[in-house]
């Protein structure tokens, strides 16, 4: 459908919203007074417990104590640990209140587990008034907001049937540079540029750190994009938003939920916040979704478990997709222990500052300075030695029964395989190993250079005990030439 206003546009847009869990309501030109009312109103309905709030709701002086805090953290980077911390903290000034008067009453904000369901709430806001930082400038009007819980996270900025998407991206950089995204519009975490046939999305960087480079399509699985300009006229848009059968929409729920809680990574050593791509987003459910199906306890009518690699060209972030995966298995509670095995030292030492700068306020990632403490990670039943970077030197040095039994199971996720000499580093001489060589190559790379997403069921070879399990991420031109089953008495395989 040709759309030669972008008015009606944007409300064809709000009716696919709602119909893709945006059930909560529209708030229609509001100014940021309302938009702080409405999130007051919403904060005491999820927190009007004895405990917090009670009977005695929000005032605006609290209020101004959380928009002190978000102005202070300024950066969307900072912003994104706010908004997954879960809870904000205030002192009551409501006198009324007379148990909590003067003391710091903990509010919940968001949840990324609670989606769809209990506390959650997702509003979309119709050009919405953003106030001008220089007086000399007039206030401006965005196109959409969407608010989860209350809060601005998504901003999307449409324009109609042949006008560029990238006319839209550049009046979202104008807006940023004339300060419009302060206050309560700090929060705002993901940018959208859409017109009815090319939509992009990418991570607000800040003032003064916009790249194109960054702007991303979002891709089925087979890394075709969805709504990249390539069919005019066919009304992907509404694809980009509610998905296919077998692609979620980038603007779902509950995939725009998931979005701001599991798939950006206020990434500190960069100092910029970033969110995945879609073939990362694929990759890390297919393989934290294997985890999740795995019966433990149930033992195979076969020894041993089919395994599997994802397969990334060479600078295509195979670091970050192998660390979501383990966050989003551990955050799961669906194994015990995860654990990043490197075959250099230099590779583990850099990998560890990665992940450690991936990491966010409740995830910690584990080094082993040797084997002993390799040992004790192992055994250990912390919540915080969950992820764990480790040699493959040092874990061939552990024997089975120095580590204890584990309730779900251990996975290995073998990060930058690129050799055979995975084989002889972690398995014992006693053990039988197998590399694949059944398993085709890649064969479609987007023309952007963006790794095609390749997962892969190995042939089961000769039985292995079922006891550990495995899977390579890798940049390897040849992906047939690293281990992707290994067969020993440490190493279970699924």
């Amino acid at each position: 459908m040709i759309f030669d206003s972008e008015s009606v546009f944007e409300e064809n847009v709000i009716t696919v919203l709602k119909q893709h869990g945006w059930k909560d309501g529209v708030l229609r030109y509001p100014t940021e007074r309302d938009l702080l009312d409405n999130w007051k109103d919403i904060l005491y309905r999820n927190n009007n417990d004895i405990d917090r709030l009670g009977k005695y709701p929000l005032t605006d002086g609290e209020m101004a104590q959380i928009i002190e805090q978000i102005e202070t953290l300024r950066t969307p980077l900072a912003l994104n640990s706010f908004v997954n911390g879960r809870t904000v903290s205030i002192t009551r000034d409501n006198k009324e209140d007379v148990a909590h008067f003067g003391k710091e009453v903990s509010l919940y904000i968001y949840d990324r587990k609670e989606i769809a369901g209990g506390k959650s709430t997702y509003q979309i806001v119709q050009q919405p008034v953003y106030p001008a930082k220089n007086t000399m400038l007039n206030s401006r009007r965005g196109d959409l907001v969407l608010l989860i819980n209350g809060m601005p996270l998504i901003h999307i900025e449409l324009k109609k049937s042949g006008i560029p998407v990238s006319q839209a991206t550049n009046q979202i950089e104008k807006y940023t540079h004339e300060g419009v995204f302060t206050g309560l519009f700090r929060l705002v975490q993901i940018f959208v540029a859409m017109n009815p046939d090319d939509a992009v999305y990418f991570a607000n960087p800040g003032v003064d750190k916009f790249n194109p480079s960054y702007y991303f399509h979002w891709a089925d699985y087979n890394n075709e994009p969805i709504c990249g300009g390539q069919h005019p006229g066919k009304d992907e848009w509404k694809l980009f938003i509610g998905g296919t059968s077998g692609t979620a929409g980038l603007l779902s729920i509950p995939m725009a939920h998931q979005l701001i809680g599991f798939y950006t990574i206020a990434d500190s050593a960069d100092g910029c916040l970033k969110v995945l791509r879609s073939y990362q987003y694929i990759a890390a459910n297919a393989i934290s979704d294997v985890v999740r199906k795995c019966d433990w306890e149930q033992r195979p009518s076969m020894p041993g478990r089919p395994g599997g690699y994802v397969w990334h060209t060479t600078g295509s972030g195979k670091t970050m997709t192998s660390f979501k995966s383990a966050q989003l298995i551990a955050d799961s509670h669906d194994a015990d222990k995860v654990v990043f095995l490197m075959d250099r030292i230099e590779l583990g030492t850099q990998s560890l500052k990665e992940y450690r700068s991936f990491a966010d306020s409740e995830t910690e990632v584990q080094g082993t300075e040797n084997t002993g403490v390799l040992r004790d990670k192992l055994n250990s039943t912390d919540v915080n030695d969950t992820l764990i970077v480790t040699s493959i030197q040092k874990m061939s040095n552990v024997k089975a029964g120095e580590r204890a039994s584990p309730r779900h199971g251990w996975i290995n996720l073998l990060h930058d395989a690129s050799s055979s000499s995975w084989t002889n580093a972690i398995a014992p001489p006693s053990a039988t190993c197998c590399k694949s060589s059944a398993v085709p190559s890649p064969t479609r790379c987007s023309s952007d250079s963006q790794a095609h997403p390749f997962w892969a069921k190995t042939r089961r070879r000769t039985p292995p005990p079922p006891w550990y399990s495995a899977v390579a991420c890798t940049g390897t031109a040849s992906p047939t030439a690293f281990v992707t089953i290994m067969y020993s008495d440490s190493i279970r395989t699924w």
